[in-house]
């Protein structure tokens, strides 16, 4: 990204938002409200999804705190010249923590969540849960690739670009939000 890459980030997180919505009054007026599964394997799928947002924040607290520190790849595309002008050694410890531990977080948080959506069973005609399950395997595939040691250069080159796109992860927070909003309480 340019120098507008926080602008492209905010536009592109408005339109998604704005589609949304409108996806999102679609399926209240023309749907039946979906029942919350009330059982014993819901209530499992419940604390699983729980679980499961708790790793996507730490996943993404990392690109955030990257993008924050000016480190990285992404922080240098999304905002470009940005640089600490002090090194704390405590923010370099925490970062070197969560690379370390991001690969591990990753596996163990796109399994919880294809749990979470399993023991929820969920509707996969409202699109908002087939596209986050998708954009989930999608970030786990191109993540595999990354860390796969035999995997070609140019597959590699292409599942960092893939895999380290920010827009993935705002695209799987808005839809989560809008189809949980559609689970009855």
């Amino acid at each position: 990204m340019k120098k507008s890459g926080i602008r492209q980030i905010l536009i592109f997180s408005s339109l998604i938002f704005l589609l949304s919505v409108i996806y999102f009054l679609y399926v209240r007026n023309t749907h039946p409200a979906i029942q919350e599964n009330e059982s014993m394997i819901g209530e499992i799928g419940e604390s699983l999804g729980e679980l499961g947002l708790w790793g996507l924040l730490f996943i993404y607290a990392r690109t955030l705190f990257k993008i924050l520190l000016g480190k990285g790849k992404i922080a240098q595309r999304i905002l470009p010249g940005h640089t600490m002008k002090m090194e704390i050694p405590l923010f370099n410890i925490v970062l070197h923590f969560l690379d370390r531990t991001h690969v591990y977080v990753g596996i163990i948080t796109i399994a919880v969540i294809l749990l979470h959506i399993s023991f929820m069973g969920i509707p996969m005609d409202i699109l908002f849960f087939p596209a986050v399950l998708a954009l989930i395997i999608w970030q786990g595939l191109f993540g595999l690739f990354l860390s796969w040691r035999y995997t070609m250069a140019e597959l590699r080159k292409l599942s960092y670009l893939v895999h380290a796109q920010l827009f993935t992860g705002i695209m799987i927070g808005i839809f989560a939000f809008f189809g949980h909003l559609l689970i009855d309480d």
